[in-house]
């Protein structure tokens, strides 16, 4: 799909088109955003086209005046196609390129393209593959919807000698080979999921706890990932620089070694089809620890963006995990501002980019963390130094003292580390 916008000597040039159904919708704000994911996209917004309705045109999108309006903006701004600001239905899209007779595209069809160039790993590459074919199984509406036009395994692909019966059409055999190369698709993730499940037994096993970061695209995750761990991810000031997960080990200064996991942010009108190709990715925030909240405290739609990630996190059934929420970007503000975040057990203010905060930060993060924990005084002697070994690698010590029967030690140590080493009742810790 990223074939929309791959001319590099020349921008595409697109209009924008929306439909406000209610004073109450943040139609301007989204086609903000819009704007931005053509950008990041690599095609250029010229113009803008919004019409008020009580709902959404079933057959054209938009009315048919609107139509006329958005034909001689076309002509003015000289663009190449449109972009609306929602999911067309297959319908919808036919009938608008034959009265606009340009190209015509949706927001799910411009994120799964700006997807389809970011993803650089495998799984990332088949989770694309998957959200486009899912995309374009329903819109195979004639002969002119060719395969040539899907990435991966599919693309090019033939019926051949002993594929097709008699008389079955061209549109028959794409729809049957949509449908064969989607199983595959399923069938390799699903390997990749049962390795994702695998390395998160690991990490239980090594029981370091797991913080995920999530947020709003382009609110800093990576930044803050990379200031902390120097984890090396690609960070721009775009939307959705970086899609693939990327955990890191870390450990505070006095604290307990962490796995700070960085997931791929959320967005208003995220397409199902791209949530249900990377559930399993997305779903890290699922089995971590604690949520680390990142926010744009620059960004003016500050409140709205922090709705859409919880909205979010409860369809991917995250819930009951403590969150500590960062107020990132504090260095591009010019005056002090309210943030608050009902929601979240600890709020912090930083910069993920100067360094600011991020002590505070760790703090809180230690201290929600310490809550699942026991706080343990004892001698371990000297004959069991493998036990005070564990201590060290899995708990957080906060003093050591050699003492004639051994090493007397204060501690945080996880329930099953303590139930482990001196039995659920504490019989053996001196």
């Amino acid at each position: 799909m990223a074939e929309f916008f791959e001319n590099e000597d020349k921008k595409e040039r697109v209009i924008l088109v929306g439909v406000r159904v209610s004073e109450k919708d943040d139609t301007d704000i989204s086609l903000l955003e819009l704007e931005e994911l053509v950008r990041t996209a690599g095609a250029e917004a010229v113009g803008t086209v919004v019409q008020n309705r009580e709902a959404v045109h079933p057959g054209t999108y938009i009315g048919k005046g609107k139509i006329e309006e958005v034909k001689e903006q076309l002509i003015v701004c000289e663009a190449d196609g449109i972009i609306c600001d929602d999911e067309l239905s297959p319908a919808q899209m036919k009938n608008l390129e034959d009265a606009l007779e340009c190209k015509v595209m949706d927001r799910t069809m411009l994120i799964l393209d700006i997807f389809a160039q970011h993803a650089k790993t495998a799984e990332g590459k088949l989770q694309v593959e998957l959200a486009q074919l899912r995309y374009r199984a329903t819109r195979l509406i004639g002969s002119h919807s060719a395969l040539s036009r899907i990435g991966g395994g599919a693309a090019g692909a033939t019926g051949g000698i002993g594929t097709r019966g008699p008389g079955e059409k061209k549109l028959e055999i794409d729809r049957r080979l949509i449908k064969a190369r989607i199983s595959s698709l399923n069938r390799e993730l699903e390997q990749v999921k049962k390795n994702r499940e695998i390395a998160r037994m690991m990490r239980e096993k090594n029981r370091s706890p797991v913080v995920a970061i999530v947020g709003y695209t382009n609110a800093g995750k990576s930044t803050l990932l990379n200031t902390l761990t120097d984890a090396g991810v690609l960070s721009e000031n775009k939307l959705f620089a970086t899609l693939d997960t990327t955990t890191r080990a870390f450990k505070p200064e006095g604290g307990e070694q962490i796995l700070l996991t960085d997931t791929v942010g959320f967005i208003r009108k995220l397409p199902h089809h791209l949530v249900d190709a990377f559930r399993s990715t997305l779903e890290e925030a699922k089995y971590a620890d604690l949520i680390l909240h990142v926010v744009d405290a620059s960004n003016p739609d500050m409140d709205a963006q922090m709705h859409i990630v919880y909205e979010t996190l409860e369809k991917l059934g995250v819930k009951d995990k403590p969150v500590v929420t960062a107020f990132n970007k504090q260095d591009l503000l010019e005056h002090s501002q309210t943030c608050r975040d009902f929601r979240a057990d600890k709020t912090v203010r930083i910069s993920a980019k100067r360094g600011d905060g991020l002590t505070e930060l760790l703090d809180g993060i230690t201290e929600l963390l310490r809550a699942s924990k026991i706080y343990t005084e004892c001698v371990i002697p000297y004959a069991d130094g493998s036990k005070l070994n564990l201590i060290r690698k899995y708990g957080q010590l906060l003093s050591e003292e050699y003492v004639a029967e051994g090493t007397k030690i204060t501690a945080y140590l996880p329930k099953d580390l303590y139930g482990q080493l001196f039995g659920e009742s504490g019989n053996s810790c001196q």
